[in-house]
């Protein structure tokens, strides 16, 4: 087992500008860490760097306590698992996964015993003499994964191993992923991936990645926490903007008061009032703000009990402009003053259609506030109990 340590690590190509930056993370042993962001936000290359299959321009990249800028990928300790399975196609499984093992000279017998126990936790057992080809997706992908599992690395390197695959084997392979991080728990696991469901289920630890110039500004990492904790406190607009599907709604506005139990918040193009509890620390009255809140957080109400709602929760009034049912639950579109268009979660036999007025209770637990620069206020109250 093995622990990572980045230390203000950046990569650049020739003189251009970095594509990682000030990259500072710890990743414990036994850890399951998944970097996760949009596409040509650097999380491939970043895992390539602590592979050895990337150069560090710059900082210190250390596995183990030992510092490796300078160590081929070879002799790392690592074990990488890549999206295109890379099997050889005239080899047979027992051949592909025992491979790795023969390159390092290892007794005949030894190889026997850890290919064929790494083919029963996979249960490739009956597919060990067929080649690639004779192979599903699925398969070939445990296959990789078993070529892995027999080096006995400290540290296993995942790059999207899923995307290859339909949704059904990327559920099913899902599953087996977090199982085996259990059953061979000394090793920690780097997953790079740009699908949330995937580091929200899998991560120990998420590590999301900003994308291009928002690097130059605040740096590659936007935030670094549990997965409920970039749920439920993000540090940023992009943060929240990020986690959650379908994303957070962001509502204009402008602070209207501040006081100790949060800050009130009036919407452009409307006269409604939302408390969020946030310190108000750095903000003033009449400053630009965004309110955000989840879908699944906003709650439909009548018209006899939305007048009784209470002080503390705001109530929007909107039109249905599109319904989408997904049978257990609905997302039902209502169209914003400003041409945007807000969505909240509904249960899935909601009889609300396109044209209905719809009312629905905001409450101020579930209020996000950011300041023009992006950043979240801080909060005064935890809305967990949302979850």
């Amino acid at each position: 087992m093995a622990s990572i340590s980045l230390r203000g690590v950046q990569k650049a190509y020739g003189d251009g500008a970095p594509v990682i930056r000030d990259v500072d993370l710890e990743i414990a042993e036994n850890e399951f860490c998944v970097f996760l962001g949009p596409s040509g936000c650097g999380k491939s290359t970043l895992l390539r760097m602590i592979a050895g299959l990337e150069d560090v321009s710059d900082g210190d990249l250390s596995i183990g306590g030992k510092l490796v800028n300078d160590v081929p990928a070879a002799q790392r300790g690592v074990a990488m698992v890549f999206q295109s399975y890379a099997l050889f196609p005239h080899m047979t499984v027992f051949e592909n996964m025992a491979f790795g093992l023969k390159l390092a000279k290892t007794p005949k017998d030894e190889i026997e015993r850890k290919v064929r126990e790494a083919a029963r936790i996979l249960q490739l057992e009956a597919l060990l003499e067929r080649r690639p080809k004779a192979l599903s997706g699925g398969q070939r992908q445990r296959v990789a994964i078993g070529r892995a599992i027999v080096r006995e690395p400290g540290v296993f390197l995942f790059d999207e191993p899923l995307s290859n695959l339909d949704a059904t084997l990327r559920g099913q392979t899902r599953v087996e992923i977090a199982r085996l991080h259990k059953q061979f728990a000394k090793a920690s696991v780097v997953y790079v991936t740009h699908d949330q469901i995937e580091a929200m289920t899998l991560a120990d630890k998420i590590v999301l990645l900003h994308a291009g110039k928002d690097t130059e500004r605040y740096g590659s990492i936007a935030q670094i926490g549990a997965p409920l904790e970039l749920y439920h406190r993000p540090k940023s607009r992009f943060v929240a903007g990020f986690i959650g599907s379908p994303r957070m709604n962001f509502l204009p506005g402008k602070v209207t008061s501040i006081d100790p139990q949060g800050v009130a918040v009036t919407l452009d193009h409307t006269a409604e009032i939302l408390r969020v509890p946030v310190s108000g620390e750095g903000l003033q009255s009449g400053q630009t703000v965004t309110l955000g809140v989840r879908p699944e957080h906003l709650e439909f109400v009548d018209a006899s009990s939305a007048s009784t709602a209470g002080s503390a929760d705001g109530v929007l009034a909107r039109t249905v402009s599109l319904v989408e049912q997904l049978g257990e639950h609905s997302y039902v579109h209502l169209d914003q003053p400003g041409g945007a268009v807000l969505i909240a979660k509904a249960p899935g036999d909601t009889r609300l259609v396109p044209g209905d007025a719809a009312r629905l209770r905001v409450p101020r637990v579930a209020c996000h506030l950011f300041t023009e620069d992006g950043f979240a206020a801080a909060s005064l109250e935890s809305v967990e109990h949302y979850a």
